[in-house]
C-alpha cells in the first residue's frame, strides 16, 4: 500500500514503524523540523518538512496515488482540514485521530474512519490493568460489550465444566461467549464447541455484551471488589 502519514509525533512515530515494517510505501508529512528529522533518520521512508493543511503539499506526497492517508496530529483542526483536502482529492481510505469528542459529528458528516482521543483510550486501558488485573487483554465494542482475554483460575466455578453445561448453570450467559481457548501456552487456540471443558490455566477469548464487569469475572475465578 501507499501510505501517507500527517505527523510524527506519538502517534505517528509508531504508526509510521508499523507501516514501514509492513512492507508498505510510506511518506510522511511532518511541519515540525526536528520531527521531521528525527522521522527520515529512522525510517526508510520519505518525509516532506511541511504543511498538509495546504493542498500542494499533498499533491508532493503523491496524495493523487495514494490508498489511505492518517492525519495523527495533536490539533483537530489540522486533521479536519487535512481529511477535507483529502476528500478532495479522492484518496480512498482517509482516517485521522479524534482530540475532542464534540468533533465526531463533523468527521462523521466528511465520512472519515475516525480514532477517539488515543490518550483517553491508553488512560482507560491502564484503569482496566489495575482495576481489572487478570484481564490479559481488552477490546472495547460500542458502549458496553467488549472482547477480552483472561484466565481461568484452578479454583473458578467454570473449571472443569463443559461450556454447554457452564450455559446451563447460567454461568455463562447468553449474553457471553468463549470465541477460543489456548491451552498449556502452546499459542495454537483450541476452537471450542459446547463439549469443550474448561480447565484452570485456559487462557480463554470471551465477548461479553456488558463488558469486563465484576460479575463475568467471578465466573473465571477474580472476585473483584462488585
Amino acid at each position: 500500500m501507499y501510505i501517507t502519514v500527517v505527523g510524527a509525533g506519538s502517534i505517528g512515530t509508531p504508526l509510521i514503524e508499523i507501516a514501514t515494517e509492513g512492507g508498505n510505501e510510506v511518506v510522511v508529512i511532518e511541519r515540525d523540523e526536528e520531527k521531521a528529522e528525527a522521522a527520515a533518520t529512522a525510517f526508510d521512508c520519505l518525509v516532506l518538512n511541511d504543511d498538509a493543511t495546504e493542498k500542494e503539499t499533498l499533491l508532493d506526497a503523491g496524495a493523487e496515488r495514494a490508498d489511505a492517508l492518517i492525519s495523527t496530529t495533536d490539533q483537530d483542526a489540522t486533521n479536519i482540514m487535512v481529511c477535507l483536502l483529502s476528500k478532495e482529492l479522492e484518496i480512498p481510505d482517509i482516517v485521522s485521530v479524534v482530540h475532542n469528542p464534540d468533533h465526531m459529528t463533523l468527521y462523521r458528516q466528511i465520512g472519515v474512519n475516525t480514532m477517539e482521543n488515543p490518550q483517553r483510550l491508553i488512560a482507560e486501558y491502564l484503569y482496566r490493568a489495575v482495576k481489572y488485573p487478570s484481564i490479559a487483554d481488552y477490546m472495547r465494542i460500542g458502549d458496553e460489550a467488549a472482547v477480552f482475554e483472561i484466565e481461568v483460575a484452578p479454583d473458578a466455578p467454570i473449571a472443569g465444566m463443559s461450556i454447554s453445561e457452564a450455559a446451563e448453570a447460567d454461568l455463562l450467559r447468553s449474553d457471553m461467549l468463549v470465541v477460543a481457548v489456548e491451552r498449556d501456552g502452546t499459542g495454537s487456540p483450541i476452537t471450542p464447541r459446547g463439549g469443550t471443558v474448561l480447565q484452570g490455566g485456559d487462557l480463554l477469548t470471551v465477548y461479553s455484551a456488558r463488558g469486563a464487569t465484576p460479575e463475568v469475572t467471578d465466573v473465571f475465578g477474580y472476585y473483584e471488589d462488585h
